[in-house]
């Protein structure tokens, strides 16, 4: 989890944009005994520490500051809990940020996908090592694409281009921010250029292979990719803070808000920012979310990721023989440099002696991750209100991962 590849920074931003001072009482988060891990055929991992919470505290002091306005954070496991928020929710208001605010989640919506696409396969409606081109014929090119497996659009060894749409140039948002695309709109800018390499020779992480993986979910089952979260995942584990939002442009409930920090205009901010301290910020909460789409678009809370992410480890959504495509990362080097770290809607983070299971995922103000030990005695849930879309996570988080796991 070091700044050495964009998949080793993403799995950072997972553990680290990680956050909050005001502890709350431990509520609904679930725990899991040895016994239940070993019921899964999971050996414990190595000893972790006890958590130290006046580290934590320490670790995400000072905000707001001139990177990040917000932060929540969840710890959970057998080996402790601890909950917490920092800063404002609202600038307008001063309200602090709640340990139930939702917050979109941006790829993490990515292990979502996944989850519905391996249960398919586990229904034998979908196999993982038929060509994706034999379910959608006429998406891809022909004669210019290669075939694709099922497989490899979930882990990131497609080889299909990127789609370029600049959606972290802020430029780009303020002007397009409530523009709608659909997904084979998306897929027509991209996939005119050609495959970037052949598939299976390399990791490439990016949206479009869950894009393309919605699209499957939608032919397989004859229904949105949206209804098939709400109906296998959402509903069954009672997520009820949990949305796919489709057309909808704001965030319903509680939540904490997104904003852009832009440059002062002479003695004051631009039209449409507000001063805040020496800050000028815009308001980014609400925007289209299609260009991300099954690859980025939902909103959550840090009690609901938490309780997903038990369900999933625990292979109450996807039965075992799936579930290892969670946890098995293609041997096949990374287009950023070094070897590839993504599995099947998982990102593996290796940290001090210790791995880490989960995914980060930004949207414009909002940098967020899940992760846990295979074994579940170590989970951290985040989400932190950032300033400058596109960036590399902000500082707050490389401390936050080394309080959570007690490393000076």
């Amino acid at each position: 989890m070091a700044v050495l590849n964009r998949g080793l920074r993403l799995g950072m931003a997972l553990l680290t944009s990680v956050m909050a001072p005001a502890c709350g009482p431990a509520d609904n988060t679930l725990e899991v005994s040895e016994l239940e891990a070993g019921e899964l055929g999971l050996e414990a991992g190595p000893r972790l520490p006890p958590l130290n919470r006046e580290a934590l505290r320490q670790a995400i002091a000072g905000v707001p500051d001139a990177q990040v306005t917000g932060a929540q954070v969840r710890i959970s496991g057998a080996d402790g809990r601890w909950l917490g928020t920092s800063g404002v929710a609202d600038i307008q208001t001063g309200a602090p940020v709640r340990t139930d605010a939702r917050f979109r989640i941006g790829s993490m919506t990515k292990t979502f996908t996944a989850t519905v696409v391996l249960q398919l396969a586990a229904e034998r409606r979908v196999d993982l090592d038929r060509p994706v081109q034999d379910y959608l014929p006429r998406l891809l090119p022909a004669g210019v694409y290669a075939p694709i497996t099922v497989r490899q659009l979930l882990n990131h060894t497609h080889g299909l281009p990127g789609v370029p749409v600049p959606q972290k140039d802020p430029a780009w948002f303020f002007e397009n921010r409530f523009r709608r695309y659909s997904p084979r709109e998306l897929l027509s800018l991209a996939l005119p250029a050609g495959p970037r390499f052949n598939p299976g020779d390399a990791q490439d992480y990016g949206n479009v292979g869950y894009i393309v993986a919605g699209l499957l979910i939608e032919q397989v089952t004859g229904r949105p990719y949206g209804d098939a979260v709400r109906d296998r995942i959402l509903r069954p584990l009672h997520l009820r803070d949990t949305f796919v939002p489709g057309n909808e442009v704001s965030i319903p409930g509680p939540h904490t808000r997104g904003y852009e920090s832009v440059e002062p205009e002479g003695a004051g901010c631009p039209s449409g920012a507000t001063a805040y301290g020496t800050l000028c910020l815009v308001d980014v909460t609400d925007a289209s979310q299609s260009v991300p789409w099954a690859a980025g678009e939902m909103i959550s809370t840090t009690a609901d990721l938490d309780r997903f992410l038990v369900a999933l480890f625990q292979g109450r959504l996807v039965p075992r023989a799936q579930l290892e495509e969670m946890f098995t990362v293609p041997d096949v080097p990374s287009v950023d440099g070094g070897r590839a770290t993504y599995s099947a809607g998982l990102n593996r983070i290796d940290f001090n002696g210790f791995t880490l299971w989960g995914k980060s995922g930004d949207r414009h103000g909002y940098n967020n991750g899940m992760g846990a030990t295979r074994d579940l005695r170590r989970r951290i849930v985040y989400s932190v209100n950032t300033l400058h879309m596109g960036k590399e996570p902000p500082s707050i988080t490389m401390r936050i991962v080394a309080a959570a796991l007690d490393v000076p």
